[in-house]
Parts: structure tokens; C-alpha cells; sequence
């Protein structure tokens, strides 16, 4: 059994003094075909976002103002007052205080509870009104009649 064992061993050591030999001589072939430069590696993207082999040409570089550049969003210039909506009432329960709205020139309906509406208000009536988030989606508020 020991004879095997060194056999072994001087065959595994035979193996690597071959594996570095071999690496030796790749080194050495590299050496003789010539090294890449960095250069030869680069790629260059124009203005169009292509890779070319080429370095861009440069070009004359555009002044800017410094009241020019923008940091944040504009101001708006002219606000534009939006008239309330109007709309019908198509469903007002007295007794239970809500009711619904029927937005004039679509088919949304619109919740308002008696609390954010004029006193005497029926069915019928046209009202205008803001609108508001609420926690079931969007709520009439500040309803007033304009016509019986």
C-alpha cells in the first residue's frame, strides 16, 4: 500500500509541474502576438447614443443663461377660475339627511349629505356644488339651489 500512495503522489506532482509548464508557454505566446492597448478596447457613443470606434468630434458648447435653467415647476401665469359644477338632484331622502346629484353633462352621480346643503332642498332642484374627497370617493359639498 505504500508504494501506491508515493506513486501517487509523484504522479500528482508530475501533473502540476506539466499544468505550470503549459501556462508558461501561453504566457510566453501571449508575449509574442502583442499586448492590446486600452485604446483598441474603447468605444466611443455619439450624440445619437451609437457606439462608434471613433472619439466624438467636439463641437463648439452652447451658452446658457443662468436665468435660464429651471429648478422647480413653473408658476402658473394666469389661473383659470373654474365656475362650480352643476347638476340636478336625483335622490334626496328628508328623513335619512343624503341625497344624490346628478352631474349636468355626464352621467356621474355625486353623494351630499343635508349638513353641506341649503335648506329646502328636493328632489329636482338644480344646484351647484364643489366636489370633495371623501372616505367612499368623491362628496358634493357647499350645495346650493339655483333653480327649483
Amino acid at each position: 500500500m505504500a508504494k501506491s500512495n508515493s506513486f501517487h503522489k509523484k504522479e500528482v506532482e508530475k501533473n502540476k509541474q506539466q499544468k505550470k509548464k503549459e501556462k508558461l508557454q501561453r504566457k510566453e505566446e501571449r508575449k509574442q502576438q502583442g499586448v492590446s492597448s486600452f485604446e483598441d478596447m474603447i468605444a466611443y457613443v455619439d450624440i445619437n447614443g451609437v457606439i462608434v470606434d471613433e472619439p466624438p468630434v467636439p463641437t463648439k458648447a452652447e451658452e446658457i443663461e443662468l436665468e435660464d435653467i429651471e429648478v422647480s415647476v413653473p408658476r402658473k401665469e394666469v389661473e383659470e377660475e373654474v365656475e362650480d359644477p352643476t347638476g340636478r338632484v336625483d335622490f334626496f331622502d328628508e328623513s335619512r339627511g343624503f341625497g344624490f346629484i346628478k352631474e349636468k353633462d355626464s352621467v356621474n352621480k355625486y353623494f351630499f349629505h343635508k349638513s353641506n346643503a341649503e335648506e329646502g332642498i328636493q328632489e329636482d332642484h338644480m344646484v351647484t356644488y364643489r366636489l370633495e374627497r371623501g372616505p367612499k370617493g368623491m362628496n358634493a359639498v357647499d350645495v346650493k339651489i339655483i333653480r327649483s
